[in-house]
Order: C-alpha cells, then sequence, then structure tokens
C-alpha cells in the first residue's frame, strides 16, 4: 500500500493587504492579505522551499526518491523541464526522474493521484504564482505558495497516513483558460458551470467513498479546493452537510492570509489538515476543476511523531504586510518603472552552470580531510593546509548562519531596493558573501541569524539565473 510520509509547505515572506488594492483603483476595499511571491522567487523556488521542509523530516529518503512531479499552472520555462533545477537543488540520485506536470491547475490533483498509486518513492511539488488584472477578482484572491508530499511503498519510512482511495470524473467545460502568451486567465460566467460542477463532485466523493468503503459520516476532515469560487461553497456546502464536518480552507485564516494558490491550493489545505488530525482519522480531500478529483487518507500512528516542523498555518499568520501596491504591480510586470543605472545583467552560461550544479543548485560545499577547514564554494586545494583533493562535500542549504558585517546598496540592480549584501558565517565554519533577501534594510544587524533560500537572482536574455541567498531566521 502506497503511503504518504513526509509533507511540507512554503507561504513567501510578503503579504499585499487587499484593502491597498482599493486605495489606488478606488471601489469596495476587501479584508485580509494575499501571500506574494517576492521579486526573486517563482514556482520552482516555492517548490524547492516546500520540498526542502517536506524532505527534511526524512533526509534519509532524499536518495531514494525516484520519481519527481511538478504541478504548476505557472511554469517559469516552457520547452525546458522545470523539475530539473528542482531535482538539482534538492540533491536527488541523477536516476529519479523529474518532470513538469504543468499548465493547468488540475495538474496538481493529477500529480498526486498519480503518486498516491505509485510502486517507487515519488516526490510531489505543487507551486503557483497567482495573478490577474489590476482591480480582478483573480488578483484580489489569488495567493502564492507551495507544497510537497512523499509517498513511498518502502517499509522502513513510518507512514503518516495511508492512501485508502482516489476518485476523479473529468469533463471538458470551458470555464477558466489562459492562452500561452497572455499573463492573466479569463473565466465564463460561475453560474452556468456550478451545477455542472456539483453534480460531478457527488459522483466523485460517492465513488471514493465506495472505494474506501466508507460512509460520508465517518470522515474527520474535509478539504475543498478550487477556483471556481461559486462551486467552491456549492460543493463544500453539500459535502459538509453530508459529513457533518465543515470544510477546512474555505473561509479560514489560510483563506485570509494567503488567498488561493491555485495549484498548491489543494496542498495547503491537505498539509494544514494533517497538521491538525490525530491518528486513526481519515481525510477526504476534493479538487474542483475541468472535473472533480477526490484523495481520501487514513492518518496513522506516526503523525503525531513526524509532523511537519513549520505547520503550514504557522507561515501563514507571519510575514510582512508592508509591500505596497506599486512594488506589487512592477514584480508582476504591469508597472515598468525606471531601473538603477548600473549595466544590463548578463544571463549565467550554460558550460560553467553544468560544471558546478552542486554548488550552483544544491549549495554544496567541502570540507578539507586534513585541517577540517570548511571551502565555499567548493574547492580542491584547501584554503589553509593547501593540500590537494583531500575532500568531502556537505550540503549547506539547511545550516544556520550568523551576518558578520553588511552593506546597504541604494545603486545596485535590485527590482525592490536598496540591495543588502551581508557576509556570513555557518555554523562549523565557513564565510560567504551573499544577498540578503525578505529583510528590511532597518532590521538587518551583525549578528542577526539567517538560513539560506533557494532564489532567482535574474532573469535575462529569457534565461532564469538560480542561487541561493540568506533570509532572516523568523
Amino acid at each position: 500500500m502506497t503511503s504518504l510520509v513526509a509533507y511540507g509547505a512554503y507561504v513567501p515572506y510578503f503579504r499585499l493587504r487587499r484593502s491597498a488594492i482599493a486605495t489606488v483603483l478606488g471601489g469596495r476595499a476587501a479584508g485580509g492579505t494575499r501571500a506574494v511571491a517576492s521579486y526573486d522567487e517563482d514556482s520552482t523556488t516555492l517548490g524547492v522551499e516546500a520540498a526542502r521542509a517536506a524532505l527534511a523530516a526524512v533526509p534519509e529518503a532524499r536518495g531514494s526518491v525516484r520519481s519527481l512531479l511538478f504541478a504548476t499552472a505557472t511554469p517559469p520555462y516552457l520547452d525546458k523541464t522545470n523539475a530539473a533545477a528542482i531535482h538539482a537543488a534538492l540533491g536527488l540520485a541523477p536516476e529519479a526522474m523529474a518532470v513538469d506536470m504543468a499548465g493547468a491547475v488540475r495538474s496538481g490533483a493529477g500529480a498526486l493521484h498519480l503518486a498516491s498509486g505509485s510502486a517507487e518513492d515519488t516526490l510531489v511539488v505543487l507551486a503557483d504564482v497567482r495573478t490577474g488584472l489590476p482591480g480582478s477578482a483573480d488578483e484580489r484572491d489569488g495567493g502564492d505558495a507551495g507544497a510537497a508530499f512523499l509517498f513511498s511503498t518502502r517499509p522502513e519510512l513510518p507512514p503518516l497516513a495511508e492512501v485508502i482511495a482516489h476518485a476523479s470524473v473529468t469533463a471538458e467545460i470551458l470555464d477558466r483558460r489562459r492562452t500561452p502568451d497572455s499573463p492573466v486567465s479569463t473565466t465564463s460566467e460561475e453560474r452556468f458551470t456550478e451545477q455542472v460542477y456539483t453534480r460531478l463532485a457527488d459522483a466523485a466523493f460517492d465513488d471514493a467513498l465506495e472505494r474506501a468503503q466508507l460512509r460520508a459520516e465517518q470522515l474527520d476532515h474535509l478539504a475543498v479546493a478550487g477556483l471556481h469560487q461559486r462551486a467552491l461553497r456549492s460543493v463544500a456546502g453539500r459535502l459538509s452537510a453530508r459529513t457533518g464536518k465543515a470544510a477546512d480552507g474555505n473561509a479560514d485564516g489560510l483563506a485570509k492570509a494567503v488567498g488561493n494558490p491555485g495549484t498548491a491550493q489543494p496542498g495547503l489545505l491537505l498539509a494544514d489538515a494533517l497538521d491538525r488530525a490525530e491518528p486513526g482519522q481519515t481525510l477526504a480531500l476534493v479538487v474542483i476543476g475541468d472535473g472533480v478529483s477526490v484523495l481520501v487518507l487514513r492518518t496513522c500512528a506516526a503523525l503525531t511523531a513526524r509532523r511537519a516542523a513549520v505547520p503550514a498555518a504557522a507561515p501563514a499568520a507571519d510575514g510582512s504586510d508592508r509591500l505596497s501596491y506599486g512594488d506589487y504591480l512592477t514584480w508582476r510586470g504591469f508597472l515598468d518603472r525606471q531601473p538603477t543605472a548600473r549595466p544590463k545583467p548578463q544571463p549565467p552560461a550554460a558550460a560553467p552552470s553544468l560544471r558546478r550544479a552542486g554548488w550552483k543548485y544544491g549549495f554544496v560545499a567541502s570540507r578539507c580531510t586534513d585541517c577540517g577547514t570548511r571551502q565555499l564554494p567548493p574547492a580542491r586545494v584547501c584554503t589553509s593546509c593547501r593540500t590537494i583533493d583531500k575532500m568531502t562535500e556537505e550540503r549547506l542549504d539547511g545550516t544556520p548562519a550568523t551576518v558578520v558585517t553588511y552593506t546597504v546598496d541604494h545603486l545596485g540592480f535590485t527590482p525592490h531596493p536598496p540591495l543588502i549584501l551581508a557576509v556570513i558565517e555557518f555554523d562549523g565554519g565557513g564565510r560567504f558573501r551573499c544577498e540578503l533577501t525578505d529583510a528590511a534594510e532597518e532590521e538587518v544587524h551583525a549578528g542577526m541569524r539567517v538560513t539560506m533560500s533557494f532564489r532567482r537572482l535574474l532573469t535575462a536574455d529569457g534565461v532564469h539565473n538560480y542561487f541561493w541567498k540568506a533570509r532572516p531566521v523568523r
């Protein structure tokens, strides 16, 4: 039987107050905030952070993953596998196949469906950066986030939950669509498809319960995800009446603080349900979009001791809501602002990126076996004792560090000035000069504790330059 053995979620640090949109554009001010991927984040970096959170609980499983499924409706690349960068950042085995399931929000449900029936260790990564035209409902109600789940059949990995059933129905519904050259979606009038989705949800839900040999009232947790708001409310209300359980995530803190992160929403709701569930309970995840998919799980005894280190709702309650609407529009490409007077950034070259992939994507340093000096970046010759080729590799992406000194550059290239550069010292040795992200100028100080985060340094000539930055430990 396939089991869920690890999970994790990631919500970006920045929040946009929905009232800030109305302040600029007029209209009724909505309450709450939406999560916003920073200027140096995209769906790939969000997926990396969520997957790191999942694998942190089972580091021994990193080498056993044989499939990586990356689902997103907002892929940074077309005609190139975005999952390959996630594979490299996580340091997965070369024989692990990494593929994209991109283009539609339903891809997230499809990835969970495939992984839940796989006979090999499969890591599912869901992420999305949702946007819409200024003043639209998609802009106001959307959100950005990532979630990751590791499924396995190996008995040595204690299961957090067992997959007991899944069911799906598919229908060609002209509901939400976006052409490849458009940054925003268009939607049909929701009332015309609400009844269709309600009927499909009843059919898929009944099928899943029959496969699980359960009655509706035996479910302990119910989560309903989707971008069709009318259908979401209707289906959640009908299924809640049948199960006697309120549907999680529709009007709670996650929706008010994060918004709807599209492809990642089912993962975020499932992670939140697992954070609150007790062993021996049953969970049903219902996903609406181009049909309906239902996944049913039963939690196991190991859940209590091996939950995700950071609950899904924790980062949702954290974060900075000081992001201006002007900065948000700039980051999304709707506002073209005058850059700093600096040379145009150059893209990374393919050959050195491949040769140094372990360092560039995985942040793998080296340590001298003779004197113990850590080398950043990794080197063949020890900077301390000068011995040659006596090194062991060390991943530093999860190693905390301390800011030794820093500088604030108001002229350096960045979409979010000023540029903050710091020299940091890792626990266990090794200094490194890098950018600080998710940090305000007034809060940076020598002695600040930081951790590394996978980010997009820049995009030039259609090439995304991924590397690592430091962010404050909060």
